[in-house]
């Protein structure tokens, strides 16, 4: 496969008794940024979605492959590898390839610009977001992806790697995406505009959108499609990290609405159940989160913390809560946090007795037994944003942004199996089909 070397960060060594850290600092968003945003709302917010319990949902049509796709963030492509075993590359997408038409309207836009510049110096540490989230089509013939510094979503044909269709959301920044069971429809987040788009995946026709709390974030349809459930996460990209500031992060909340006609079911305001649980000191923005095969529980991240929560649907409460270990070369200093994020990616085996936890600025990510909540050992992985689970359900998948790679970790010995390298900075993997012949793009 090949791999992007520009921009390619050192890799870092991880031990609890102290690595050497990167040190992501978050940066300030240029003055420029800061009044667009001021005037029209927020800033966009760094997302994340859920991965449910895999398998190959297309299994029995003919000609497709099983394929795992890796969102490479500050690149700008998609490389396509094997579900499971080796993890082995099969190709690379181009994911902009319009990517001077995209600049040219924003260089020629003062507020575009400034939303631009925005997420580059907030959520992009100083990079461009060029893929957050991506799905294939059903027949495989096609990838959608949302491009957060471009404010939209795309079609790009697998044969030739040409746009088939743009979606420009509401606002000024797309974020994390689910696609509904039966891989018809896809919902995108607007985070500027606290909404979320619904769209025909083939046309990238809306078929309908609604209102979120601040920050739309993770999207997942429920009972087998049926509902729609999307947790907003308020704004991460200030430095007002402390606890007293809480109440300058926005309307955090769940809505739920009716998957068919986009109507709000439920609110649920995780900040009153954190309240009944005694953790008051918990912050309620909802980050990954993972359903039991059943959805009858919710295990959820939220910001700044190391560690999970576990929601039961039916009786509307927080019944647990798993603190997982720090590293010791953390720092403790929030603001040194990327976008508010202590641990960002959840998991579930597919028979849902195991929790997989991406430890993402304490540099691990472990397996934890549900049932215990013990959890195995710490697998060194650097700044892991994302889990995700293989196509044969083994293992579990996390995406190492800090050092350009994807790991599987077994999910009945928490012990990691094999990294392959991607390209810069891989955020969302997402199972997904091709044509079963497909290497790549044809090139002209």
């Amino acid at each position: 496969m090949p791999v992007c070397a520009a921009g390619r960060r050192a890799r870092r060594v991880f031990s609890l008794s102290g690595p050497r850290r990167r040190g992501p600092a978050r940066t300030i968003v240029s003055l420029a940024a800061t009044v667009a945003l001021a005037t029209a709302g927020s800033a966009g917010a760094l997302a994340a979605q859920p991965a449910k319990a895999s398998g190959d949902t297309r299994a029995g049509v003919t000609g497709l492959r099983e394929v795992m796709f890796v969102g490479n963030n500050w690149d700008g492509t998609a490389d396509v590898i094997k579900s499971s075993g080796d993890l082995a590359g099969i190709g690379r997408i181009n994911v902009i390839p319009d990517k001077d038409q995209r600049l040219t309207e924003i260089y020629l836009n003062p507020i575009k610009l400034a939303f631009f510049l925005g997420i580059r110096s907030g959520p992009g540490e100083g990079h461009d977001q060029f893929v957050d989230d991506m799905y294939s089509t059903p027949d495989g013939s096609a990838i959608v992806v949302s491009r957060p510094s471009f404010a939209d979503v795309v079609s790009i044909d697998l044969a030739t790697g040409k746009i088939r269709w743009r979606f420009p959301v509401s606002g000024f920044r797309s974020d994390h995406m689910a696609v509904s069971p039966d891989g018809k429809r896809v919902a995108v987040s607007a985070s500027t505009s606290n909404t979320v788009h619904v769209l025909d995946i083939e046309t990238g026709k809306q078929l309908g959108s609604f209102a979120t709390g601040d920050k739309p974030h993770e999207n997942v349809f429920t009972d087998g499609g049926k509902y729609l459930w999307n947790m907003s996460i308020g704004e991460v990209n200030t430095a007002l990290d402390d606890p007293s500031m809480d109440w300058t992060k926005g309307d955090r909340r769940i809505t739920v609405v009716d998957a068919d006609t986009y109507k709000q079911v439920k609110v649920i305001d995780m900040r009153d159940r954190l309240d009944a649980f005694g953790r008051k000191d918990l912050s309620d923005a909802v980050r990954p989160v993972a359903f039991t095969p059943d959805e009858s529980k919710l295990y959820f991240q939220v910001s700044f913390f190391n560690g999970f929560l576990e929601y039961d649907v039916a009786t509307d409460r927080i019944t647990r809560a798993k603190t997982l270990p720090k590293n010791p070369a953390t720092s403790e200093g929030r603001t040194t946090w990327v976008n508010d994020s202590r641990h960002h990616g959840l998991s579930m085996s597919p028979d849902g007795t195991k929790l997989c936890v991406a430890g993402t600025m304490d540099d691990y990510a472990t397996v934890v037994d549900r049932t215990s909540f013990q959890e195995g050992p710490l697998v060194p992985t650097s700044k892991p944003y994302w889990a995700t689970v293989s196509g044969d359900g083994k293992s579990c998948i996390v995406s190492e942004s800090g050092a350009d790679q994807v790991t599987a970790i077994d999910f009945a010995t928490g012990r990691k199996v094999v990294s392959v390298a991607v390209g810069d900075h891989p955020q969302r993997v997402r199972i997904g089909h091709v044509a079963a012949d497909w290497t790549g793009p044809r090139t002209s």
